[in-house]
């Protein structure tokens, strides 16, 4: 029997959830199952309003074999699951004859371990603030967090942390979570049969559907023990998060808090030489540490490699003397071990890799206020990890609101580790060992041109190292005046956005509301609640809020958000790149901010209705030489520098809203 067409499927899905054809919806519905059938590789760009979930659950299902999505947000893995995939897989029942089963699966740190509940944690870890057993109500926050977990651990059928509602701290969340490197196994565990996490992976495995996050996507890939199960077919959504996602599971990193956390888990264990050794190899790196300034290592000092030869080889002692003795007085000592065990499997790892000087690796100090310093490792590039772990033995599709920057798809591509499109498919070219793959812009329902305006107030001073810009300051205003408020400020610095803040809330008699001064789901709900209301912040807000209609009227960009010029990671990048003679500020830093200023226009128009301006105050995107390719990554706005002419579509807009 031949398969149902795709339009078919997709029709009936769109009719199930009583939406409308979209063309840009169709083109990437065929272009997905073209790909998949194929066993190619596929860029899809579908902009905000397409439907793109549909755009690839359809073929999907349709194809027949067991697929991974994965996402970069819990929201979109909570709407795939609760949403989108029970009535698609309702609406495609009578053509496809079957149901697919599908299923969430995340770390195994997100659900709640019954061994903790039950047994407790480690006694270095309770600092006697929780006894599971104990019936008194605890008066401090961690200790009623803690009673409702205990409460919630009889009653959940799935142990997720995501269905406790309303949450919990971070802190109390651990004293009853453990990492794949803690866990028992379900084999040793006591609660083995019952244990959250194994049943997740359980029902991942009978399902034809798996959604899941980046990170745990990259762990299966870069870690070598597979946590998702085999599949033919991998769709990335929201793909433009990927490599950085990808990079931060590949990041290492050392603390002095860390190192003694080990060593106060491992001392009960081991015999006293090989405590005693670790506890000296800590003390040294805390001292060091202490004296630690931000910074790129382009070669490790001679007193920081005695430090970490130091830690590695008492890591290795503490290993070995780990795997030969048992101390009978420690109670439940398999899950003291474990938990000791990949404290220090942790420092010794990250302590010889960083020692082994990879030139594909990057190693700084950070300093952080609340946190003290820290050493951190990060490769140079994901690329190659990708092209080889990714992308060898499965189709993969990619998709985003943002994956053509400067008008193609190439930039993307490269940091995926694709070559550029069309040359891995030439015989003899050097790209041929990397897979073909194919770009399509499936465009958005959305009239860009007659919906918003973009400008660029050329008329101002480029921004320099100095916070406070009197002229911005100034331009800011009027155009949040003549907005009647509903502005979204997009800031490249906390620092720059609090400013802001502060002077506004002096000069207008407005609600300006500052993130971190509430939750961010609280700021985003009051902001689309209150049309006068404007909500300034930095990084989460470019990429973070959907508030559709006249709430969100003029978003804001204090300047190009290029990379912090002493960032570690991005100048080494931008550095490897020249040495191989490529333009590395347009490969890293000039590609990274048109990535984060496409998905900050992409915060006004959410809806056929809206209207609105988007204004960047930096002439540099006029001005300069890589303006144009900034601009070409932006959404289609109708392009203006006329501040006179702003200001007036503003008031127009305004008025517009309330008479609405």
């Amino acid at each position: 029997m031949s398969k149902p067409a795709v339009t078919e499927l997709l029709q009936a899905a769109v009719d199930a959830v009583k939406g409308t054809e979209r063309p840009g919806q169709a083109a990437m519905a065929e272009a997905v199952a073209e790909a998949v059938d194929a066993g190619r590789h596929l860029l899809v760009q579908a902009g905000t309003g397409t439907g793109k979930s549909l755009g690839y659950l359809v073929p999907a299902l349709a194809h027949g074999e067991r697929v991974v999505v994965a996402t970069a947000t819990l929201a979109l893995q909570r709407q795939l699951v609760e949403r989108d995939l029970p009535r698609t897989v309702e609406a495609l029942h009578p053509q496809l004859r079957r149901r697919p089963e599908f299923a969430m699966l995340k770390g195994r740190s997100n659900y709640l371990c019954l061994h903790r509940m039950h047994e407790g944690v480690p006694q270095e870890e309770e600092d006697g603030l929780f006894d599971p057993f104990e019936s008194a109500t605890p008066t401090s926050k961690l200790g009623q967090d803690l009673l409702r977990l205990r409460d919630w651990s009889d009653e959940t059928e799935t142990g997720d942390r995501d269905d406790l509602k309303p949450g919990v701290s971070d802190r109390a969340w651990a004293q009853v979570s453990v990492s794949s490197r803690e866990c028992l196994g379900a084999s040793k565990c006591a609660y083995g049969a019952e244990c959250f996490a194994e049943a997740a992976r359980e029902r991942a495995k009978l399902a034809e559907v798996i959604v899941t996050n980046h990170a745990l996507l990259a762990i299966d890939a870069i870690e070598g023990a597979p946590v998702l199960p085999g599949h033919e077919v991998l769709i990335v959504d929201e793909a433009h998060e990927l490599v950085s996602r990808v990079t931060g599971v590949a990041t290492g990193e050392l603390t002095p808090g860390a190192v003694n956390r080990a060593m106060r888990r491992v001392a009960k264990l081991v015999d006293e030489k090989a405590a005693d050794q670790l506890q000296t190899a800590a003390e040294t790196f805390e001292r060091l540490m202490e004296l630690a300034l931000p910074g790129r290592l382009e070669k490790v000092p001679e007193d920081l490699q005695y430090a970490l030869m130091a830690l590695r080889d008492a890591g290795r002692t503490c290993l070995s003397a780990l795997g030969n003795t048992r101390d009978k007085s420690v109670q439940d000592e398999d899950a003291v071990r474990k938990q000791a065990k990949a404290s220090v499997e942790n420092v010794h790892d990250v302590a010889e890799r960083i020692l082994e000087g990879s030139e594909f690796d990057v190693i700084w100090y950070e300093r952080h206020e609340r946190f003290g310093a820290s050493l951190r490792v990060a490769p140079l590039s994901v690329s190659g990890l990708l092209r080889e772990k990714l992308f060898a033995d499965r189709s993969v599709v990619l998709t985003s609101a943002t994956l053509k920057l400067g008008g193609d798809f190439n930039g993307v591509g490269a940091s995926l580790g694709l070559a550029p499109e069309g040359l891995g498919d030439e015989e003899g070219d050097a790209a041929a060992e990397t897979p073909p793959w194919k770009g399509l812009d499936v465009g958005s329902p959305f009239d860009y041109r007659k919906q918003g305006i973009l400008y660029v107030a050329k008329h101002l001073a480029n921004p320099g190292r100095e916070p406070q810009r009197t002229d911005m300051l100034d331009e800011l205003t009027e155009l949040v005046e003549a907005a009647g408020g509903r502005t979204l400020g997009l800031f490249s610095s906390m620092r720059a956005a609090r400013s802001a803040a502060e002077e506004l809330r002096g000069r207008l008699g407005l609600p300006i509301l500052l993130q971190g001064e509430e939750t961010l789901g609280e700021l985003i709900r009051r902001f689309a609640e209150d049309a006068e209301t404007c909500l300034f912040g930095t990084l989460s807000l470019w990429q973070g809020v959907d508030v559709p209609g006249p709430n969100c009227q003029l978003v804001v960009m204090d300047r190009v958000p290029f990379p912090r010029p002493d960032d570690p990671l991005m100048s080494a990048r931008q550095k490897a790149v020249e040495e191989a003679g490529g333009n590395g500020f347009m490969a890293v830093a000039a590609t990274h901010a048109a990535l984060l200023m496409a998905q900050g226009a992409g915060r006004l128009v959410r809806a056929t209705g809206d209207r609105g301006v988007v204004a960047v105050l930096d002439p540099r995107l006029e001005r300069a030489r890589y303006g144009g390719f900034l601009r070409a990554s932006m959404p289609d706005f109708w392009y203006t520098t006329d501040r006179n002419q702003v200001r007036r579509s503003l008031a127009a807009i305004d008025e517009g809203a309330k008479r609405g």
